[in-house]
């Protein structure tokens, strides 16, 4: 299913939530998703000045 380069991947962002002690698997997916947009208004803000 998974190729070997794309489950590396996969398990070395989940044992970076790990090790932030972030081990559901839901709460993983809300600071993924969550992530590019707190960091797009502020790439918005530079590009203005």
């Amino acid at each position: 299913m998974f190729t070997g380069q794309l489950l590396t991947q996969i398990n070395a962002i989940w044992d970076s939530f790990w090790s932030c002690r972030i081990s559901n698997p839901l709460e993983v997916m809300e600071q993924i998703t969550f992530r590019p947009f707190v960091r797009r208004p502020r790439s918005n803000r530079l590009s203005k000045c």
